[in-house]
């Protein structure tokens, strides 16, 4: 889940790479670094510490050079430490490497070099690499002796490499199961483990796919299969402008971002669900496999199948190959933001014969490469870890598959009918910021919101959170319900109401601090405190009205106790290792 941008061309490198890395901040923070090549010497600058931090205090921008790559890191090897930062060098300090992925290799790999005399100087699997490159070097040209350490490699890996030794001044690059774009400027070139940080350079990209290796120079760029041959790979053009990935004003991008879905939902209710209604219409059972907030939706599409008295069921990806075995008539549908989430694709991997569809927001991702068809969200990029518009864009997805664009059109106004409630939120925000331990309770088709609402708190609040299907409190969790403790019941006035009313009156009688989503009375009356929603809504659009207001309440928490809800701890937008 590290981020890395590398450059070459004429511009002044140590900027370009360090405005990258803060656009790919959300992929890692716990080091950073650059190596820049000038004058035919290698100069790397790295430490622990955010981006802005560990670049201001090493002066990352009065390095010189016109060649360098970048690392934003996410330790999954070695303990947080500037030894342990990337961008990696070899014995002479001649060769520099960032690396994203997992060595599975590396300890075999690590003791023949040791006994060939090489010396590390980290713990990570990733240093390994540079020294093999090192290595074949001794008897190989640069371009060679990088393909053969790469075709030493088990696991995964997105690499970016130069070497003083190489007088063309190339970067020298290699994916796989790891995300790796290019980016093909006027003069220049860039590569990055995700597009928004080259936005402002260039909106023309080439997909690295599984295996391949190339290289850049000022010239242009070449891509090699694994076997090495030289092989063509499709430029794709993006329409995002460069201010889509940028805070507009606002304080934090997750906020920017809650505010931009009465935007984005229109966008993402344009795209073209043809194709994959005619999919999903051939095939008697349809299992969803996704992670995290992409989970949410899929539990939400299963849902809505299940309704329509289809075979659907939603899955966990990581679990999905050890709990079933897809057969051919079954349709694999994978839900992923980013396209490059590991354990997703490897799910996909998991039912090579199941015909598949993809929901992703990214253009030219690994998930595209992976499936039969493909809808996109159109979100335009997303930089707060805590998904907030791509997930709205994902039900709309979703609800546009199951019913149609017609029972949508009044989603926009709905959403931002819900944004004007923040004033209101906020004051409730006040009384929960406090607090130990959250619960949110919904039933029905409003289960998953209550997930996602749930996971949000858990994300940026550090607040204990657990969603229930309202039926499940008196099965145990109402043991967890005394005095004070938040009860945060999504109730819309649908089917599900009078049901969930009784869970209400229960978590109530306990000691419970009813906080209600609501737009039935009697609930207000039973609640301590009460989000509204409007009345008179078409029932099919509750999840909408309901998951917006949920999502401010979750980043005001955030923010009354001091924590940054575009970055926290522990965590990476982008999960692209298992």
């Amino acid at each position: 889940m590290c981020g890395i941008i590398g450059y070459v061309g004429p511009g002044k490198a140590s900027q370009i790479l360090t405005d990258g890395l803060k656009m790919l901040e959300y992929r890692g923070y716990d080091s950073v670094g650059i190596a820049v090549l000038k004058d035919g010497k290698l100069e790397v600058r790295k430490d622990k510490g955010m981006v802005e931090e560990v670049s201001s205090a090493l002066a990352f921008t009065t390095m010189g050079g016109n060649v360098g790559v970048g690392h934003s890191r996410w330790a999954t090897h070695g303990v947080v430490c500037k030894e342990n930062a990337h961008p990696h060098t070899d014995c002479t300090k001649n060769i520099a490497l960032v690396h994203n992925g997992v060595v599975e290799n590396f300890s075999k790999l690590k003791s023949e070099l040791s006994a060939a005399g090489h010396k590390f100087s980290s713990d990570t699997d990733s240093e390994v690499v540079v020294h093999l490159v090192e290595e074949y070097s001794k008897t190989q040209p640069p371009l060679k002796a990088f393909m053969r350490a790469i075709g030493r490699l088990e696991g995964s890996y997105a690499i970016a490499l130069m070497s003083a030794a190489d007088s063309e001044e190339r970067l020298f690059l290699a994916r796989r199961n790891s995300p790796l774009v290019i980016g093909v400027g006027k003069g220049e070139m860039l590569c990055a483990s995700d597009i928004p940080a080259m936005l402002k350079y260039t909106k023309t990209f080439v997909a690295l796919e599984e295996g391949d290796m190339a290289i850049l120079s000022r010239h242009g760029y070449k891509v090699y299969s694994s076997d090495g041959s030289e092989v063509s790979r499709k430029q794709i053009t993006v329409d995002w402008g460069v201010e889509m990935a940028q805070k507009g004003g606002y304080p934090h991008f997750m906020l920017k971002e809650i505010n931009d879905q009465k935007h984005f939902i229109s966008e993402s209710l344009a795209s073209d669900v043809t194709g994959a209604r005619k999919l999903m219409d051939k095939y008697d059972r349809i299992d969803i496999i996704a992670a995290g907030t992409s989970y949410h939706a899929g539990l939400m599409l299963a849902c809505l199948l299940q309704q329509q008295g289809r075979n659907a069921q939603a899955f966990i990806a990581s679990d999905y190959p050890f709990i079933t075995s897809p057969k051919e008539k079954t349709l694999v549908i994978g839900i992923s933001q980013s396209g490059e989430t590991a354990d997703v694709l490897q799910a996909l991997r998991h039912a090579p014969k199941s015909p598949k569809l993809a929901i992703t927001n990214t253009v030219g991702s690994s998930i595209t490469r992976l499936v039969d068809h493909t809808v996109f969200l159109n979100s335009g990029p997303e930089v707060g870890v805590a998904a907030t518009k791509t997930f709205t864009s994902q039900l709309a997805i979703v609800y546009k598959l199951i019913y149609g664009k017609e029972k949508l059109g009044g989603l926009p106004a709905l959403i931002e009918k819900m944004l004007a409630s923040e004033n209101h939120v906020k004051a409730i925000a006040q009384k929960l910021a406090s607090k130990e331990n959250v619960f949110f309770i919904a039933r029905g088709r409003n289960v998953p919101i209550a997930y996602e609402a749930s996971l949000k708190f858990k994300e940026i609040t550090y607040i204990h959170s657990e969603a229930y299907p309202g039926g499940e409190l008196k099965h145990g969790t109402l043991s967890l319900i005394t005095e004070g403790v938040p009860v945060i019941a999504l109730a819309p006035k649908d089917d599900t109401l009078q049901k969930l009313f009784g869970n209400i009156r229960e978590a109530k009688a306990r000691g419970g601090l009813i906080v209600s989503v609501t737009d039935d009375d009697e609930v207000r009356k039973e609640s301590a405190m009460s989000i509204p929603i409007p009345s008179g809504l078409d029932p099919i659009l509750y999840p909408f009205a309901l998951i917006v207001p949920l999502q401010l309440l979750a980043y005001h928490v955030s923010v009354l106790k001091g924590i940054n809800p575009d970055r926290p701890r522990n965590l990476a937008k982008s999960v692209t290792v298992e």
